[in-house]
């Protein structure tokens, strides 16, 4: 109740003459309007619970049953095979007139009936579906060359499938997560292993698997197929600034992201298929969500709905409310309401400024301190508005994007800022943190543990889409529209901070290691997808087997690989390893290095590409290594048996760490007809201290932009030579795959030079 909050209703006093009663009419209507809105949520998510339940059939598939059922018995023809009668015996009598009274009950059965074969058939169909969607044999056909097993699977899914399906529509379709055999797992975890061991290591580690194999393994994947019974940064456009206005650009941002919520609520959202549904639970937990602290593990916490984000400005914390008389702000009157945030003279309170570096540093520190400083009067209401919020919004003094002399180097400051900020300034517990710059770019921080990153890249992409192609801004670059004069202004929040040492001490914590990531923004315009599609060539696994190419340039070795895959086939579905380093990348590398001739290197090159694909379909449809490995580790700490192999096998370090971004996951607009309106994508951290962590986006035909980390503390790490490397090492395998030679004397127009330097996120 939005508005609830900003007036009083009504208010009465006792005098001597009696009681004297002053209603607030406007108040009152505010309450009116706001229950209305929240009952009509309510209504909404209803009726989508009923068609999402009943799905693949539909409501009104109920009827055309129990029509048909009540024909064929005007027909004098049972097909209930005598189960009509069987209900009818047990129905009660009604009426006095014996002829009315077994019409009604003949009736009455009947529709039960029919409904009852209404749910068998929903029940069939959802279980068929359920069946044909656990069919993947399609993702291991050449492309291009379908059998007909799969031309079959695909027409059964098209029937099963129903029509117009809601967002959430194939959650009770969708398999589960299989899992797979223990002998198999440890099987594909000794042949990737084999090529970083000695022969001594590796010797010593089949033993180990052997023995847990033959012994602890199958106890252990018992309890595990038991249990299966029951159950990052994103960046704005790369040459578009749409408006230098700060306030307007929150405007647009902030509607649109209503927006999206709102078609999220109502399941208008379409669900993302790639020849199959992906489960799409993760899209729940989008909006109104927090990460709560705890002392022996954390808790995602989800609320129904949020009628305001919270804001951070110059130190101090806003609520902000979007709604209004049962309304959503239009973006004009969000930027309004951002204006007066921003022109608001007041100072932060003592220790409210530097308050969320407790959301940065170590997590049992910050649960203590939530418990014992947070947990009542006006600090646990001010904490409770951040944390009930749709979500956070930053707004930073700082002018990022493409600047000065070293446009560059502003490309990777404007990054770094955008993963840590000052590491006070980002409420890095929200599911999400809007940033917004003075000069009017954006960009977006992401918690991790209730999403991975093609949710939020989705949700972003339609933000930044609807931002300018549809909502748009006036030529003197406000948002479009008109401000209501009864708006409240933004409400300051209070605080009682007695803890300035703690939070001091999280703030030191978290700047020491925001201080030693080394951050880099790699744009290449060289090529892109296009380019290698002409090699016929798979641009994932192109792109894989240079990073390995570089990595062996870099450090003179090999490392052990992790890229990202997804599992939302299954229902519930996250993420699986693809272990990218295998035995015939690393010889494909060594020949190239060696001088071996290019058709060797050609053949070896494909090999490595076509196991590269196995690896990534194997863990794409439940065959994985390693969150098998590591659900199997949780159950033997569970049940308090030790396992040398498994604990082994998940200390492990992962010194390249790597993922794509998906793009154009909504079809707003056309890349090819919009070039300068594409992202820089987004990145992420080193997961070891001695390595590397890459993220990248292949946007469009002819672009690749790279997001590459590492920590300044390791000599051996170095983001922009690492960077170099994988630049020459795609050219390098483009040149080695290409049918003719590139010219070397058709060198760059300037244009190409400035706008390769010019990339913003905006």
């Amino acid at each position: 109740m939005a508005e609830a909050h900003q007036a009083v209703a009504f208010q009465f006093t006792i005098t001597p003459e009696g009681i004297d009663l002053q209603l607030s009419h406007q108040a009152l209507r505010q309450v009116y309007l706001s229950g209305l809105r929240s009952w009509k949520k309510r209504v909404t998510r209803l009726k989508n619970n009923v068609i999402t339940g009943v799905y693949p059939a539909s409501p009104s598939s109920w009827l055309f049953v129990v029509i048909a059922i009540l024909a064929t018995m005007y027909t004098r023809s049972d097909p209930s095979m005598g189960l009509i009668a069987k209900i009818q015996e047990h129905l009660p009598n009604w009426g006095s007139h014996p002829r009315t009274h077994e019409n009604c009950r003949t009736v009455v059965s009947a529709v039960l009936f029919s409904t009852l074969l209404w749910l068998l058939l929903i029940f069939t169909m959802r279980l068929c579906l359920k069946q044909l969607l656990s069919y993947h044999g399609w993702m291991y056909e050449q492309h291009g060359k379908v059998s007909n097993t799969t031309k079959i699977w695909a027409a059964m899914v098209r029937i099963f499938s129903g029509r117009q399906p809601l967002l959430y529509s194939y959650q009770g379709s969708l398999p589960n997560l299989p899992v797979p055999a223990v002998k198999d797992t440890v099987k594909r975890y000794m042949e990737s292993a084999r090529l970083l061991m000695s022969d001594s290591e590796y010797e010593r580690m089949t033993t180990l698997a052997k023995e847990f194999e033959s012994s602890l393994g199958n106890r252990l994947q018992w309890y595990l197929k038991l249990k299966a019974m029951w159950a990052s940064i994103s960046d704005d456009f790369l040459y578009v600034t749409p408006t230098p206005i700060q306030a307007a650009r929150a405007g647009n941002t902030l509607h649109a992201c209503l927006l999206y919520r709102r078609k999220l609520n109502r399941e208008e959202i379409k669900p993302v298929i790639l020849n199959v549904p992906l489960c799409a639970a993760q899209c729940e937990r989008i909006f109104n969500t927090t990460r709560i602290p705890g002392e022996e593990t954390d808790s995602l916490i989800h609320w129904q709905d949020s009628e305001y984000v919270a804001v951070f400005h110059r130190g101090r914390y806003f609520r902000l409310w979007l709604y209004h008389a049962g309304r959503m702000l239009s973006p004009r009157e969000i930027e309004h309401q951002i204006q007066h945030i921003l022109d608001d003279p007041s100072l932060p309170a003592t220790g409210e400024a530097k308050l969320a570096a407790l959301t940065a540093g170590d997590r049992i520190p910050w649960a203590q301190a939530r418990k014992e400083f947070f947990s009542s009067g006006v600090n646990k209401r001010s904490l409770d508005c951040i944390e009930k919020a749709a979500f956070f919004v930053a707004l930073d003094d700082d002018e990022q994007g493409m600047m000065g002399d070293d446009p560059a180097g502003n490309l990777d400051r404007y990054a770094k800022s955008l993963l840590h900020g000052k590491c006070y300034d980002r409420w890095f517990d929200k599911s999400f943190t809007v940033v917004l710059y003075k000069n009017g770019k954006n960009g977006l921080n992401a918690e991790h543990s209730w999403a991975d990153a093609p949710i939020m890249a989705h949700v972003w992409e339609y933000v930044m889409t609807t931002d300018c192609f549809q909502l748009g801004y006036t030529e003197e670059g406000h948002c479009k529209g008109d401000v209501a004069s009864s708006l409240p202004p933004p409400t300051r929040l209070t605080w009682d901070i007695p803890c300035q040492e703690r939070i001091e001490r999280s703030l030191a914590v978290a700047q020491t290691l925001a201080d030693d990531v080394d951050f880099h923004v790699l744009p290449i315009q060289d090529f892109g997808k296009g380019s290698i599609k002409k090699c016929k060539i798979s641009p994932d696994a192109f792109i894989q087997i240079a990073l390995q190419l570089a990595y062996y340039r870099n450090r003179g070795s090999f490392t052990l690989t992790y890229e990202a895959s997804m599992t939302r086939l299954f229902r519930e579905g996250r993420t699986e390893t693809v272990r990218s380093c295998t035995s015939e990348s690393c010889t494909f590398v060594r020949a190239l290095e060696g001088g071996e001739s290019k058709e060797v290197c050609r053949h070896l090159f494909r090999t490595a590409a076509e196991k590269h694909q196995h690896l990534y379909r194997m863990a794409m449809t439940g065959g994985g290594i390693d969150r098998h490995l590591f659900c199997l580790y949780i159950v033997s700490k569970y049940l308090g048996e030790e396992s040398p192999f498994l604990k082994e096998v998940l200390s492990e370090t992962w010194r390249l760490s790597t993922s794509q971004t998906p793009l154009q996951q909504v079809e707003l607009f056309d890349f090819v007809n919009h070039p300068d309106y594409t992202t820089c994508g987004g990145g992420f951290g080193p997961v070891a201290d001695d390595g590397y962590g890459v993220s990248y986006i292949i946007i469009g035909e002819n672009m690749i932009n790279l997001h590459i980390s590492c920590k300044h503390s390791c000599p051996q790490t170095d983001s922009h030579k690492f960077g170099a490397d994988i630049k020459k090492a795609l050219m390098d395998l483009l040149e080695l795959m290409s049918p003719e030679k590139p010219d070397p004397s058709k060198a760059e127009s300037p244009m190409t030079v400035r706008r390769r330097h010019e990339v913003a996120y905006n």
